[in-house]
């Protein structure tokens, strides 16, 4: 990937005031906004979208290490466990902190477990999650993708997707409707023509 320009505010959005995160996942966070923001770079994404992207990702795990009691004020409505009830309780914290995005609040809602209907701030904010540096598997295989997502995002996206979903089968747990919608979007968008 080619170096990133010193943009005035390339990592501005920060985590916000009411954030509950170790020290380690403000690391994970910065590595996301660090990816996210070479690829914006990279595929001349207007400052406005980089800001979009970079406020979604400074708020994905502004919950994370969270209190069960602070996930269910936030996320009463979401069954299981933290890895999945942080999204939506990061969510309805911003929106109830003045976070009008849409496409922002979806991104962090299903970071998680994905989602159809994303704009291109939820399906970089699910590459950039699951590609930053810093995770421990399969080290080779996702820098390689990191380095195609800015030419190939849809195909980069469909991979993601692929791995993620194969994994929660092996591991056997249940799919959720809006993962099993989010990936029927992706295979039914990129088979081949009959």
């Amino acid at each position: 990937m080619r170096d990133r320009p010193s943009a005035p505010f390339a990592l501005r959005p920060t985590l916000p005031a009411w954030a509950v995160v170790t020290p380690e996942r403000i690391d994970h966070i910065t590595r996301v906004a660090e990816l996210a923001s070479s690829w914006a770079d990279e595929m001349g994404v207007p400052d406005s979208e980089r800001n979009r992207w970079l406020r979604a990702i400074w708020l994905h795990d502004a919950l994370r290490d969270a209190t069960e009691d602070e996930l269910e004020e936030w996320a009463a409505s979401t069954p299981g466990p933290p890895e999945l009830r942080h999204g939506p309780a990061s969510a309805a914290r911003a929106k109830a902190e003045g976070e009008a995005d849409r496409g922002v609040l979806d991104a962090v809602r299903y970071h998680s477990v994905g989602l159809a209907e994303w704009d291109m701030v939820g399906r970089v904010l699910y590459c950039a999650d699951f590609l930053e540096p810093g995770r421990d598997f399969a080290r080779q295989e996702r820098r390689e993708l990191a380095e195609q997502f800015p030419d190939e995002p849809r195909r980069v996206l469909r991979e993601i997707a692929r791995w993620r979903v194969s994994y929660t089968v092996e591991s056997g747990w249940a799919l959720l409707e809006p993962t099993v919608r989010f990936w029927n979007a992706l295979a039914s968008s990129s088979a081949p023509a009959r």
